[in-house]
């Protein structure tokens, strides 16, 4: 069975990733996690880079994105 989103999901990923990312270069940084999400404390976004930040660039690519909103 694969856990890769397909479809209808992967559209809303699409739409969800698009809205965050506001400057549309393709990546979410945490500067914008934290306009998207104001009610997010610093060490939560923290956090979220570090466990899904695979590539440690500090910004997150669509698919590592899927990857962290995808796990169970």
């Amino acid at each position: 069975m694969s856990t890769e989103p397909n479809g209808e999901r992967l559209t809303e990923l699409r739409q969800a990733f698009a809205a965050i990312d506001t400057d549309g270069d393709g990546f979410i940084t945490e500067r914008e996690f934290g306009e998207h999400f104001p009610a997010l404390p610093a060490d939560a976004i923290g956090s979220l880079n570090q466990s899904g930040d695979s590539d440690g660039d500090g910004r997150f690519s669509f698919e590592e994105f899927v990857r962290l909103v995808s796990r169970d």
